[in-house]
């Protein structure tokens, strides 16, 4: 299904409302303006499996071209807005995307775009080279397209160890009005999205996770609240005033509301809220408790990746009896393996590896990297893929999660993974965020540094490092405790709460 079921049967339900500004779109006006650019883009030449590109910020016309593509099987790759000139016009490039649609709200990034594409427009006001949004959708027309194969995304991975990569699925062989979107059947069904739903997405929308499940709201009739930008208390606010039902968030997000002063966090009614979704990254047990303590069990967390070639699930009744856990298996098999492609047994660290049983070559590929792609199969097993995270399975089959492979510290010949530190030290009341990285060693080969953004009015000096290693010792093995802590105003985060850790290790080794 797709915005134009809804259109046709409740037109002026509301699709999507911005949480701040309030702008919002009916089914009617989410379809037909859908509708309109997609008649455009075919005029301009795009047919079944070209890309269209979207630079933006958080908006409704976000999902105008969303749908756009979807209804007309096309690949959308949404570029990530923080990224640099030189980044963003690599992504562009390298997915080869025949249209680019900007906000105008980033027309300095955009000017600095280097690629070219014959088709680019523009909405929000006017950037030198593209053409007026609006003036295309109105030229266009709303006649019914010829056909409307299901498209799908083309999204990059957050680059936190290198170069983005793209990352490509197959073409579903359906029709957008047909059922069997993966994403709108598995998590639409698991989390009870319905056309009662109120969804509340406060991360950007050029992430996979918030850019797909706004897609399973509009599939089921439900309604899209966007943030512009994530903010605290203004998503306790969010939650009060649209009367939220769904929401999804990242730990860090976490972290900031259980930052909040008691009367703050006491003051908005959250009790229309029944699902909590999070993923993205680690959540570290304390803060997850502290969450369940505050919110109730309506907390559910996955693992998995944008390469979707593994899922894992888990709801607080089973999080509760297996603390720090990702939850048994939802989509493929997850099996953990030593460096050459031995499985491993229960409680052993390892690669995770999801089993897709039909296997008929990968179910993703990196774009225009076959060599990557074929990184990620096991050595033995081709239909067990990985993206390099690594974990252990318990007794009960429930997986847990230890770090990136790329993260790990080998240290003294002994295997450290950042992530038990960071956890440890996170909801200590003088850190506001904290990074831990492996940087050379002539002795030990790596050792422990630990890079903390203080909270507010905590003093950054080293009475505090002192202060925060001494709590760490009393707590974790000696040889994981940092040997050096260092002090940011802010540390090198994605919006979506991912560690850019590669740039602090690149100035560590800078600084020399």
């Amino acid at each position: 299904m797709y915005p134009g079921t809804w259109a046709a049967t409740d037109p002026d339900r509301v699709a999507l409302v911005m949480a701040g500004s309030g702008r919002s779109l009916t089914y009617a006006e989410l379809d037909e303006r859908s509708l309109r650019l997609a008649n455009h883009l075919r005029a301009a030449g795009l047919r079944r499996g070209d890309v269209v590109a979207l630079l933006s910020d958080n908006t409704p016309e976000t999902y105008e071209v969303y749908w756009a593509a979807l209804r007309s099987g096309l690949y959308l790759t949404a570029v990530n807005h923080n990224l640099s000139a030189e980044e963003a016009s690599y992504v562009i490039g390298d997915c080869d995307a025949k249209a680019l649609v900007v906000s105008a709200a980033k027309a300095e990034l955009v000017s600095g775009i280097d690629i070219a594409v014959a088709d680019r427009l523009v909405y929000g006001g006017e950037v030198p080279g593209y053409d007026d949004y609006e003036a295309a959708l109105a030229h266009a027309g709303a006649a019914p397209l010829p056909e409307q194969p299901h498209g799908d995304d083309l999204l990059y991975s957050s680059g936190t160890t290198g170069r983005p990569k793209g990352i490509k699925l197959p073409l579903p062989d359906y029709a957008v009005d047909e059922p069997g979107y993966p994403y709108v059947t598995i998590f639409g069904g698991l989390y009870r999205f319905t056309e009662e739903t109120v969804y509340l997405s406060p991360a950007p929308v050029y992430h996979a996770a918030p850019l797909r499940y706004g897609g399973v709201v509009h599939a089921l009739g439900g309604t899209l609240v966007m943030m512009e930008k994530f903010d605290a208390e203004g998503f306790l606010a969010a939650v009060e005033r649209h009367g939220v039902t769904h929401t999804q968030c990242v730990p860090t997000m976490f972290v900031r509301m259980l930052k909040l002063p008691d009367e703050v966090r006491g003051r908005y009614d959250l009790s229309s809220l029944r699902y909590v979704i999070h993923a993205a990254a680690p959540c570290p047990v304390p803060v997850k408790q502290r969450m369940i303590d505050w919110f109730g069990p309506i907390l559910y967390e996955y693992y998995a990746s944008t390469e979707a070639n593994g899922a894992t699930m888990i709801d607080s009744e089973q999080w509760l009896s297996h603390p720090g856990s990702v939850g048994v298996p939802l989509l493929g098999v997850p099996h953990i393996c030593a460096e050459d492609g031995t499985e491993l047994g229960v409680g052993e660290i390892g690669t995770i590896y999801f089993e897709r049983p039909e296997y008929d070559g990968p179910s993703f590929s990196y774009h225009k990297d076959p060599e990557k792609t074929a990184s990620t199969q096991h050595p033995t097993h081709p239909n067990w893929t990985t993206v390099g995270d690594l974990g252990y399975l318990d007794d009960d089959g429930f997986l847990y999660l230890t770090d990136r492979k790329a993260f790990m510290i080998i240290s003294g010949g002994v295997n450290i993974y950042p992530q038990e530190v960071e956890d440890l030290l996170t909801l200590h009341p003088a850190v506001q965020d904290i990074a831990v990285i492996g940087v050379p060693d002539e002795e030990m080969g790596e050792r422990v540094v630990a890079f903390v953004q203080p909270a507010d009015g905590a003093p950054a000096h080293d009475t505090l490092a002192a202060e925060l290693i001494a709590y760490a010792r009393e707590r974790i093995a000696h040889f994981k405790i940092p040997r050096e802590v260092h002090f940011r105003a802010e540390l090198p985060r994605t919006p979506t709460g991912k560690m850019v850790k590669g740039r602090l290790r690149e100035e560590y080794v800078a600084r020399g």
